[in-house]
């Protein structure tokens, strides 16, 4: 695909996307605290409110990729702002009942309506332009996406004047709210002007980088033929649960600490992870490719998980923002170098990657159950295993053909 140089419309489409993503994800980081103490739920059983979002993901991937290929983008997206809405009209039963079984299920619906949204928009802004510049795109909205999860519980906080010891009950009218601005999110994206696109290779196109791009993929009869596919889903499972973790527990592990006004502490993890964007949208491809942008955060991330497992606990909680750091371009160049060359499987192949963000669910119950069993903070060492794997994959199984 030759580049493209009108961009600043789709991206301003796909940046409010982006934002909406990680705004309904943030919720129910806010919902683990108060869970916890309002419905007195173990710290296993309200990080798995968070795993109910993300087990959709391996469920629904491939028909959200099966749905993009019979409607398209747009209309996907449009889809998944339906489901969205309706998760959040369930959250506002659960509140007034109180329910925590109902909580499991509105964040469960909630996971099949982001699994549709990210399947949509994240092959979308790689295949926008060039594969190469892929990373520095998706930093681009990226900061938005980020700077959506602190913006949650000020929201929340402007609904109910106050984000301290909250009850359930309380949380109706928020949840209302957010129904309809995600209905008319849907909208929207219905009526926007994104056009329908294709990846290299994935059409009858007469360049000879797409011709040889068709040729290599065509030799496939499946996408578990493409290892670095493969390998890129797995380091994707690994990278969207840490990441979850260190968005996620950052509030709750600043209460676990007895620190004031804890809902503060929210800022550390999206300023450091908008550094990282803001970086990655400077230096990606003209200084820094994407593999080695991959490398250096694989790296920071390591340094970090080991200084929050380590520091005295008031220090390590800025350490999570070492880890933000770190994570911030994997998941800009995880995508396009798992991506890269799978032609006509493009996709398909997009929907393996998204059932890879079945991590947020496994991670984050194991992460809840650590807290129980080991402490807040050796619970952090779980982080390590996950950031060795996708330093592996930066250095050597991105690069498997």
């Amino acid at each position: 695909m030759k580049e493209n140089k009108n961009y600043i419309l789709p991206l301003a489409i796909l940046g409010l996307m982006f934002f909406s993503g990680g705004f309904a994800a943030s919720v129910n980081g806010i919902l683990i605290p108060i869970l916890n103490q309002s419905l007195e739920v173990s710290f296993a059983g309200a990080y798995a409110i968070i795993a109910a979002m993300f087990i959709p993901f391996v469920l629904f991937g491939y028909p959200a990729g099966q749905l993009i290929k019979a409607i398209g983008y747009k209309k996907t997206i449009a889809f998944s702002y339906a489901i969205y809405a309706v998760s959040f009209l369930i959250f506002v039963v659960s509140a007034k009942q109180e329910s925590y079984p109902l909580f499991l299920t509105a964040s469960f619906l909630g996971g099949i309506g982001n699994t549709f949204l990210q399947a949509a928009i994240n092959p979308y802004i790689t295949i926008l332009g060039p594969i190469e510049s892929a990373a520095k795109r998706i930093s681009i909205i990226g900061i938005l996406n980020k700077l959506a999860w602190p913006i949650s519980p000020l929201f929340i906080a402007a609904v109910l004047g106050s984000t301290l010891d909250i009850k359930v009950t309380q949380l109706d009218v928020p949840f209302y709210i957010l129904s309809g601005l995600f209905l008319l999110l849907g909208l929207i994206a219905l009526v926007s002007p994104l056009p329908e696109i294709k990846a290299t290779g994935e059409d009858d196109s007469n360049e000879e980088e797409s011709q040889e791009v068709a040729q290599y993929a065509n030799s496939k009869t499946s996408i578990l033929q493409f290892p670095h596919l493969v390998l890129g889903s797995i380091a994707i499972f690994f990278y969207v649960g840490v990441e979850t973790i260190a968005l996620g527990s950052v509030i709750d592990y600043a209460k676990t600490l007895g620190l004031a006004a804890a809902e503060n502490y929210s800022w550390i993890t999206p300023i450091a992870m908008s550094i990282g964007y803001i970086s990655g949208v400077l230096l990606i491809p003209k200084y820094l490719s994407q593999n080695t942008a991959l490398k250096i955060c694989a790296i920071v991330a390591l340094i970090g998980t080991i200084c929050v497992a380590t520091l005295p606990a008031h220090l390590s909680i800025y350490s999570i923002g070492i880890v933000a750091l770190g994570c911030s371009l994997m998941w800009p160049a995880l995508w396009p170098l798992a991506m890269k060359d799978l032609g006509k499987f493009t996709k398909t192949g997009s929907s393996l990657l998204t059932m890879g963000l079945f991590g947020g669910a496994i991670l984050t119950v194991l992460f809840g159950w650590f807290k129980d069993l080991f402490g807040a903070q050796n619970a952090y060492w779980l982080c390590l295993p996950c950031f060795i794997y996708i330093a592996f994959y930066a250095f050597k199984g991105c690069k498997l053909r």
